[in-house]
């Protein structure tokens, strides 16, 4: 992994990201684990280690909501054929399913219009009832934050419990995973890297995107913050299911295995290699799959090897435009490399 070190050491020298934490592991064995560079919390400089909590944005889309839907479908107790309006009879689009929305082929828009953090009463749920489909559902991918957030409530209104009690109790605490979680408590915020200057003041311990933040910071689409050793354990959830006996390895293969326009349940599936960029760059093999995340956080897997790899960062601490999403394919390209090419 040296050439992989020396690269993560020229970004942070040369300022393209504040610093971050990787985790290499293949079979569940840990090949390569460490931290780099540092961040501001406006009062200090702070360093990044291996137990720095990032803001994981999207990421809590594939190791939150989806987990948690798969639990409950597995169990009985909803299943991904039936229209959201079963759950949820305010949302006004009679053909959209669950499926369509884990999919990201419902044709709900990807976002709401962006309201500053100091909107007061911004009601999202009803902001996305109003929305019309784009597409027709089930016709092609366009990713939705919308979705996920509906998941999000079909998960708490069907499990009787929120989204971060039920997703703790099913999934987190059966893995080991202790340090993810949504809204972390200020005992932690030492420990967290802080994302974005707004309003004269680093965000921290706080989510990043607006929409889960008026949601009260746990939403289906962000609102989790995690270590990399965590997402490392979540990871072999989807390499090894049978180990765990949290979600049926039928679930498992069910939301791989079939993707439509590059897209698994939940996740980006490595389909079509001609569909270029792929955020794990251009060696992965067809059927890698991984997710990312707007803060600078992504996690990708290679059933064929084993192979996992989580990349956490807070990207955004030095603004919105920075090259994380090339620097993404560059490094995963030089992982594979370094691994299965040499």
């Amino acid at each position: 992994m040296d050439n992989v070190d020396k690269m993560l050491e020229g970004w942070v020298q040369e300022q393209k990201i504040p610093g971050g934490v990787i985790s290499i592991t293949v079979k569940n064995r840990v090949l390569f684990h460490k931290a780099y560079g540092s961040y501001s919390d406006g009062t200090a400089e702070r360093t990044i280690a291996l137990d720095t909590l990032f803001d994981l944005a999207s990421l809590t889309k594939v190791v939150s909501t989806l987990p948690a839907i798969l639990t409950l479908a597995a169990a009985g107790k909803l299943s991904l054929k039936h229209k959201v309006r079963s759950y949820i009879p305010a949302f006004k689009h009679e053909q959209v399913t669950i499926r369509h929305l884990l999919l990201h082929s419902s044709g709900l828009p990807a976002d709401l219009p962006v309201e500053p953090r100091s909107a007061q009463g911004r009601q999202v749920l009803n902001d996305i009832f109003k929305q019309e489909l784009l597409a027709p559902a089930g016709t092609q991918v366009l990713y939705s934050d919308l979705g996920m957030i509906l998941l999000g409530e079909i998960i708490a209104r069907v499990s009787g419990e929120p989204l971060d009690q039920y997703v703790r109790r099913v999934v987190f605490e059966p893995l080991g995973m202790t340090d993810v979680g949504f809204n972390p408590s200020e005992s932690l915020r030492q420990r967290i890297a802080a994302t974005e200057l707004v309003d004269g003041a680093y965000i921290i311990g706080e989510v990043h995107d607006e929409k889960s933040y008026h949601l009260g910071g746990v939403s289906g689409s962000a609102g989790l913050f995690g270590t990399a050793g965590d997402l490392s354990k979540y990871a072999d959830l989807w390499l090894a299911p049978d180990k765990y006996g949290i979600i049926p390895a039928a679930y498992i293969q069910a939301a791989l295995n079939e993707p439509f326009q590059n897209r698994g349940l939940g996740w980006e599936v490595l389909d079509d290699t001609q569909a270029i960029p792929y955020s794990c760059g251009t060696l992965w093999p067809r059927g890698s799959f991984g997710h990312t995340g707007f803060t600078g956080t992504s996690l990708w897997l290679d059933p064929s090897h084993d192979l996992a790899v989580v990349f956490l960062t807070n990207a955004v601490h030095s603004g919105r435009d920075n090259p994380v999403r090339h620097l993404r394919r560059q490094l995963h390209d030089e992982i594979f490399a370094s691994l299965f090419h040499s």
